[in-house]
């Protein structure tokens, strides 16, 4: 008998003689809460820049304008968005657009110069968006491996709170996390920036 089959039987038989009680957890954290839109807006962007992002406002009719504007001065002529992005949004950007796919290997989407894509919802509190996957994001890849990622948030997507925010996603989907651009510190706390995931974050939030 492997070592594997050994630990395997072991918890069958811990189960069978001691089967789990039904666990209610409880579910009395604070939910609920609303901000008027500028004070959401100014605690999401001061948690933004804590993190050093760069933080954008505009109206809808203004972000073609203002992502044509992020991309140029950040000298970008390769953008990758997901299949879904809205295509309204790159009409004014004057360099090459490639669609991402999942046919794509990973390591040749390190030749883009950055990546535009949507995000589900935000949580002003921590200043986390949040992407779950969708066709206007992409895969994980997509936002992983180019060293600069342009996020557009809808205002109407930034929630107060965890709470709240985990509310509006779909447990089902792949859902990551970003608080800022990637960065690490080692033991005498120097940080360093794009060691898995991008440099540089910019974030419009629109609305």
């Amino acid at each position: 008998m492997s070592a594997r089959e050994t630990v395997l039987g072991r918890i069958r038989d811990a189960l069978t003689l001691a089967p789990p009680a039904p666990v209610t957890i409880p579910r009395a954290y604070r939910t609920g809460r609303t901000l008027p839109d500028d004070e959401r807006y100014e605690l999401f962007a001061d948690r933004l820049l804590d993190y050093k992002a760069h933080v954008h406002r505009c109206s809808a009719d203004e972000l073609p304008a203002v992502l044509a504007r992020v991309l140029a001065d950040r000298k970008v002529e390769r953008v990758g968005v997901p299949a879904g992005l809205d295509e309204s949004w790159l009409t004014q950007f004057r360099g090459e657009i490639v669609v991402d796919s999942a046919a794509v290997p990973a390591p040749e989407l390190e030749a883009l110069d950055g990546v535009v894509t949507a995000s589900t919802v935000s949580c002003a509190e921590t200043g986390t968006i949040f992407l779950d996957g969708s066709a206007d994001q992409g895969r994980r890849a997509l936002t992983l491996v180019p060293d600069l990622h342009v996020c557009v948030v809808p205002l109407g997507t930034v929630e107060v709170g965890v709470p709240e925010a985990l509310a509006r996603l779909v447990p089902e989907r792949p859902t990551t996390l970003i608080s800022g651009p990637s960065a690490t510190s080692d033991i005498e706390l120097e940080r360093v920036e794009g060691v898995h995931g991008p440099r540089t974050l910019e974030v419009v939030i629109v609305g």
